[in-house]
């Protein structure tokens, strides 16, 4: 049954009349996937509670379209952002002034959600969204008096001098105490403590919730091609075979290239996934590499790797969040080559859990063809098959009832922030 309320807009009910909770997930997706899929992945939680919530995306990358949303749930995308390597930003492919399109996105993104009047706003990494496009959204959220807003946090940002530096020139601390009600940190506290390596502030301590890490088996996965590109039973090579993922595919250019160039054990496969944002033409070039190997297939984009991540014997990957759980979920031998630049986060990560014997690493200037194969032709981590038992990855499990407190929880007094 459908009630309209001219203040709020359109509102649906279940068969109690309950009006069913509005949930809405923020990403700025200026580089890779990662925010994307970290969302669709919330989503596909919280679509699974008794409440059955409604769910709304926004994103800044128009790849979202690309993929299968989980029944209850759609999207509004915007103009795209891209970062360089340097960490400057701009429009994608809109030939407009930054300026131009990041209020373009602001008006759109206040615009969405004053309509679709969400019970719980949560905005992954950026509180205040790509260049502080969000705002104007927070204070004309806030002033509502009914949206409770979570910050969604990856265990590492990058590292602690440049997240120091970053939260104090974005006043992030001052936007926390004022606009949010809860930060959800999505790790491991023994694996990387967020609050003590950055030094938050007591404040956003109060606020916190390590979850654990999340679990990616837990994302709902679309059944057939025309719900999104999938993996087709033919794309997956008879074992054993390497599996390599370059995220998005924005600056994994190397790292196919080394692959793609590497001899792989007798009687091995090897599988590339590009991912949709490498550009056109080193995909054509790596389709015609592999085209002259009968043991090496090249897929350009598929929106959910797992098919091939469980049955992989090996991974070699980038060390984006996303692709680390779904290592450690799958406990899969892993060689994470990470991304050093614009940021050390990916870095960091590897080290880390390198150091705990759940996977390897290799910095990006040791990548080579002859590297990649002595560490196929070596041991596994030591500790690679027991990952999802030794970390805290129940992360999807805690979502629901950290969901409930945040929408039990009553509204904060807000300071005047200056």
């Amino acid at each position: 049954m459908r009630q309209v309320n001219q203040s709020n807009g359109l509102h649906v009910h279940d068969q109690s009349g309950q009006r069913k909770p509005r949930i809405a997930l923020y990403s700025h997706d200026t580089q890779g996937l990662g925010h994307i899929r970290r969302n669709l992945l919330l989503a596909s939680v919280f679509r699974r509670m008794g409440t059955d919530p409604i769910v709304l995306m926004l994103s800044g990358a128009r790849e979202l379209g690309s993929f299968a949303l989980p029944p209850g749930v759609d999207c509004v995308t915007l103009p795209a952002l891209a970062k360089d390597v340097h960490g400057r930003y701009g429009s994608r492919s809109l030939e407009v002034s930054l300026d131009d399109v990041v209020d373009i996105r602001s008006r759109v993104f206040r615009a969405a959600l004053e309509s679709f009047a969400p019970d719980v706003f949560i905005v992954d990494k950026a509180p205040r969204g790509a260049l502080n496009e969000l705002d104007t959204v927070l204070r004309s959220l806030r002033d509502t008096g009914r949206t409770r807003m979570v910050l969604g946090l990856r265990e590492i940002l990058d590292d602690s001098e440049s997240v120091e530096r970053e939260w104090r020139e974005g006043a992030f601390e001052d936007v926390v105490r004022e606009y949010y009600d809860r930060v959800w940190i999505y790790g491991d506290q023994s694996v990387f403590d967020t609050l003590g390596e950055y030094g938050l502030s007591d404040e956003v301590r109060r606020k916190s919730r390590f979850t654990g890490y999340l679990d990616p088996r837990d994302c709902w996965l679309p059944t057939t091609p025309r719900e999104a590109p999938i993996v087709q039973p033919e794309d997956i090579p008879p074992p054993p075979f390497v599996l390599c993922e370059v995220g998005g595919g924005q600056d994994g250019a190397p790292l196919a290239r080394a692959f793609l160039d590497t001899p792989l054990p007798r009687c091995w496969n090897g599988v590339l996934v590009t991912g949709p944002q490498m550009p056109i033409a080193q995909r054509e070039e790596f389709k015609r590499r592999a085209a002259g190997r009968t043991d090496m297939r090249v897929l350009e984009f598929v929106t959910d790797c797992r098919p091939l991540l469980e049955r992989a014997d090996r991974v070699i990957c980038m060390g984006g969040y996303n692709t680390v759980c779904e290592v450690m979920a799958y406990g899969k031998a892993a060689l994470v080559i990470p991304r050093t630049v614009p940021r050390t986060e990916q870095l960091i990560r590897a080290e880390r859990l390198a150091r705990m014997g759940f996977l390897d690493m290799l910095t990006p200037d040791c990548l080579s063809p002859a590297a990649l194969t002595a560490w196929l032709a070596g041991p596994e981590p030591a500790n690679a098959r027991d990952a999802a038992r030794r970390i805290d990855m129940r992360g999807t499990q805690r979502l629901p009832g950290l969901l409930r407190e945040v929408m039990d929880a009553r509204p904060e007094v807000r300071h005047a922030l200056a």
